[in-house]
Parts: C-alpha cells; sequence; structure tokens
C-alpha cells in the first residue's frame, strides 16, 4: 500500500481480488509478490483455497509474511508455502495454477523489464486465471498528486486506463488468455477509480484445481 492511499482502499482492494479468485472456483492460488502477506492472510481464512504460495523478492517483505502468517492455525496445516523469488525469473514447480494475484506490484517493474514479467508469468507460470491490480494515474489529482508524481517512491511508472489496457490485451492476445477490466475504489466520472484491474482467463483449457 503506498502512503498516499487510505488504508479503507488498501482492505477494499484486497477483499474485492478475494472475492475474485474465490468466484473462479480456484482452490490452488499464486500470489505474486506476496509482499508482506496482507492478501494472505484473507485467502488463509477462506476453506475453498487449500494450497497457497506466496512469491516475494524482498526478504525483509517475506519474514514479515512469516511472522504475520505463521501464527495462523491456517498456515501450520500445510496451505501456505513462501518462496523468496522474483516473478521475473522461472519457477518450475510452480507452473499450472488454477488461480494467482500481482496485487500493486507490477509498478514496481522497470518498463523495460515488463517482457520478462509476461514471459514468465502467462508464458511459463500459466495460471488458469490471475487478478491484476495497479494504480490508475489519471486518479492522481484527487490524492494532491502534481502531474508525473507517483503514489509510492518505490513505484517505476503508473499507467492511465488506456494504457494499461493495450498492455494487458497485449499481453493475453499473445498468450492464449481472455482479459476483462474492472476497479476498485471509489468512482469518478471523468477519472474512473483509483485502483485499475485486469482478470485473464485462460482460454481453451479446463477448469484446474
Amino acid at each position: 500500500m503506498s502512503d498516499i492511499e487510505a488504508p479503507d482502499l488498501h482492505q477494499q482492494r484486497l477483499l474485492h481480488v478475494v472475492e475474485r479468485l474465490r468466484a473462479s472456483g480456484a482452490r490452488k492460488v499464486l500470489d505474486l509478490g506476496c509482499g508482506s502477506g496482507g492478501l494472505l492472510q484473507y485467502l488463509l481464512h477462506q476453506p475453498q483455497f487449500e494450497k497457497l504460495v506466496g512469491l516475494e523478492l524482498s526478504g525483509e517483505l517475506l519474514a514479515q509474511a512469516k511472522f504475520r502468517l505463521g501464527r495462523l492455525p491456517q498456515a501450520r496445516q500445510g496451505r501456505l508455502e513462501l518462496v523468496c523469488g522474483s516473478y521475473t525469473e522461472h519457477h518450475p514447480a510452480l507452473t499450472g495454477f488454477a488461480g494467482a494475484a500481482m496485487v500493486e506490484t507490477i509498478e514496481h517493474i522497470p518498463p523495460e523489464r515488463l517482457s520478462a514479467v509476461e514471459q514468465v508469468v502467462f508464458g511459463g507460470l500459466r495460471p488458469g486465471y490471475l487478478v491484476m491490480t495497479t494504480p490508475n494515474s489519471e486518479y492522481n489529482p484527487l490524492f494532491d498528486l502534481e502531474d508525473g508524481e507517483f503514489r509510492d517512491p518505490d513505484h517505476k511508472f503508473e499507467w492511465p486506463r488506456d494504457r494499461f489496457r493495450d498492455w494487458a490485451q497485449g499481453v493475453a492476445r499473445r498468450n492464449g488468455y481472455r482479459v476483462r477490466f474492472g476497479g476498485v475504489g471509489e468512482w469518478h466520472s471523468h477519472l474512473g477509480q483509483p485502483t485499475q484491474l485486469a482478470a485473464f482467463s485462460l482460454q481453451d483449457v479446463a477448469m484446474r484445481p
């Protein structure tokens, strides 16, 4: 979560992603860029999700996730695995999951590395269903941000809705997915919602567990 956004938007976003994954019917879910484990904590409280794997490059954030989630009885039932690594690198053991999430994480990747993200996530891991969220830069003036100013100093980019749609549609087309768009947070008639969302569904594949 950025320092600019209100905590309630962060919670809305996590709950919205949980509901999307729940509605997909997935029982095994990857959280790519899991951070300190906020989404995983919500997912662990849903009995539907039998296997949850969080992938995170930052050792500090992964340690926070282990501390945060390790005390939960659901995590002790063998449902949770935390892996230190990047979703720009191949992980053969994580291929073929039914569900996946990338919540507020692609904007931390330099744009020139997005092709590696596409190759690894959509070409290699190939989850049956993936929910991705990222800031909608059009909404930033309502957070009192100047033109070109980002919500978080670690963000490498923040896209308007048309730029995100173009990229996501290209990813879907090149890798055999369908994609639908949505958003999270208070709607503005001209600026949309603060969080934009893409839901990717792998075409012509029976539902995985």
